[in-house]
């Protein structure tokens, strides 16, 4: 899936180097990049050092409150960055990226209802954005709201008919609500997607290609480590969603699993890590069969 076109969580480096002046954090120094003996684990840490204390210099300080936030967001701090986005938005109730920013941090909590509850408010605020809005489909999606997750991404079709990602999602949608035949029928047509391996996954999904296919596109030609890790990823991760709505819960849990272990900076490894989450309390909660 693509980058949605509105503020990402990330705080802009802007942002975080005006607070630090404020903090007095920097000493007076003008770089916008952290010295050469910081790790980024450090650097993150002054940041943080410096806006917390921004923060408590003006508790009323909303760009300080939104750079934290994003700033524990980017080091998958999740319930902190929602605690502040709160404070955020009771500072500012009508700041919308912040309600979608917040509903990306409850889904990688698997707070699903709180997530579409946050998409549903900052599309509210910025109703233009709503066919972009891929990720409150997958919201629907867990959230068992499958005719509601269909036309989301019918939606993102309009604006994006490039994207293999949106069109499997929408199958994903309608084979569970009207049966993976009638889902395969009703494939949306994807124009070009050039990211290995998304055209297999496509023909897989639209009947034409076997799970081999897959994993064999994404081990071709000689990617690097991080491009094979990428490629493993995505051909896992679909390879688990396509065995789950087929009714194979083995093979999706393995697939699913395997994808959660090939990390990535992008949301959609969010979305592995929940479903891999929600399938073991799924297996802990099965009854066991007696002996």
């Amino acid at each position: 899936m693509s980058t949605l076109p509105v503020l990402s969580s990330r705080p802009r480096l802007a942002a975080v180097v005006c607070l630090l002046l404020i903090a007095g954090s920097l000493h007076g120094a003008t770089q916008d990049s952290p010295p050469q003996s910081q790790t980024p684990r450090q650097a993150t840490a002054e940041r943080l050092r410096a806006v917390t204390a921004a923060i408590a210099a003006d508790p009323k300080n909303a760009t300080a409150w939104a750079t934290r936030a994003a700033l524990h967001a980017e080091s998958g701090e999740h319930a902190l960055a929602i605690a502040d986005y709160d404070a955020l938005l009771k500072l500012e109730p009508e700041r919308a990226e912040a309600y979608d920013a917040r509903g990306s941090q409850h889904f990688m909590l698997g707070h699903i209802g709180p997530s579409i509850d946050d998409f549903d408010r900052f599309i509210r605020l910025k109703p233009q954005q709503e066919p972009w809005h891929w990720k409150r489909g997958i919201s629907y999606y867990y959230a068992g709201r499958f005719d509601e997750g269909r036309r989301q991404f019918e939606g993102y079709q309009t604006v994006d008919d490039n994207d293999v990602e949106n069109a499997v999602w929408r199958y994903l949608c309608m084979a569970r609500d009207v049966g993976v035949a009638k889902a395969r029928d009703a494939m949306l047509t994807v124009r070009r997607d050039i990211r290995v391996p998304m055209k297999e996954v496509y023909d897989l999904y639209s009947g034409q290609l076997k799970p081999d296919d897959v994993l064999a596109a994404a081990r071709s030609g000689s990617p690097s480590p991080e491009a094979l890790n990428a490629r493993l990823f995505y051909a896992h991760l679909y390879l688990g969603l396509y065995y789950e709505v087929a009714g194979d819960a083995g093979r999706a849990r393995e697939h699913i699993t395997i994808a959660q272990q090939h990390k990535i900076g992008h949301y959609m490894w969010n979305v592995a890590d929940v479903h891999a989450q929600r399938l073991r309390a799924a297996a802990e909660q099965k009854p066991q069969e007696p002996n």
